[in-house]
């Protein structure tokens, strides 16, 4: 569950309003060396945060054949876009510089992995929703990967019939294609408005004033969302989407707090 919110920065974080995008144009404003990196005016990349890893990709010259690897994404101050070993599209065996300050560049975000957090991202915040409504956990901390995730929660110990309800319910859930759906709140209207339990709007630092809420829909129009909390990560657009999902197990972390381990079906018969 991600704490990472809306925040006046260098960089327009594309990714906020639309995280279905992988393909979009920007220009550097810095250029950085030790380790090579740049600034974007506006990025769809998504940096690491929350529980959720960053994207990987490319950026690529518009006025040639220059391109440069995207290996690491990190906000700080603004989003830096790290640069890994550069290759060269012409051929010349030439590998280009750092790209200079007003360099137009198409931003390149690799899909697979993308969607891959988005199906783990979004399957995260069913089972917080899972655990707090029928087992009165509540989720203390979430890791996501490529191909498992993991999430923890304030419990005393879940046995093998729990974790079998639980992926029976999960799957329920992402069988009823769901919606899931965005948009920005002030803090103000947020706290007294909303289920601040659910949102978790108390872990957030006080200087955070805009918050992005994420919701998934209710079993039928009308109702309460399913889930509502505060996050700036990627999700699908549909619960249906996620795709089968595994309990592959648990284990006791300290006092009265669980780990949950789960993957997407594809990766457990995969063993990706």
């Amino acid at each position: 569950m991600l704490a990472a919110l809306l925040s006046e920065t260098v960089t327009e974080q594309l990714y906020l309003d639309d995280d279905s995008v992988t393909a979009f144009d920007a220009t550097v404003e810095r250029a950085l060396s030790d380790p090579p990196r740049v600034v974007l005016d506006r990025t769809h990349f998504y940096p690491t945060g929350g529980g959720q890893p960053h994207d990987t990709g490319a950026l690529r010259a518009t006025d040639g054949d220059r391109v440069w690897r995207v290996v690491d994404v990190e906000k700080r101050d603004t989003v830096y876009h790290a640069l890994g070993t550069v290759e060269d599209a012409g051929g010349d065996g030439e590998p280009p510089g750092p790209p200079e300050p007003g360099t137009e560049v198409r931003g390149e975000i690799d899909a697979d992995r993308r969607a891959a957090h988005s199906r783990y991202h979004t399957a995260q915040h069913l089972l917080s929703a899972l655990l707090l409504a029928e087992f009165d956990a509540q989720t203390t901390g979430n890791q996501l990967y490529r191909d498992r995730a993991r999430l923890d929660a304030a419990y005393d110990r879940f046995t093998d019939a729990d974790l079998d309800r639980i992926e029976d319910r999960l799957n329920e859930l992402v069988a009823d294609a769901r919606a899931v759906s965005s948009y920005t709140m002030d803090r103000e209207t947020a706290e007294a408005t909303l289920d601040t339990e659910r949102t978790r709007i108390d872990l957030l630092p006080d200087s955070i004033e805009e918050l992005r809420i994420v919701e998934i829909a209710g079993a039928s129009e009308g109702d309460e969302p399913y889930d509502r909390t505060a996050c700036a990560g990627t999700h699908v657009a549909n619960t249906a989407e996620i795709g089968e999902v595994v309990v592959t197990g648990r284990e006791t972390k300290g006092p009265d707090e669980e780990r949950v381990r789960f993957a997407l079906a594809e990766h457990v018969d995969g063993g990706e």
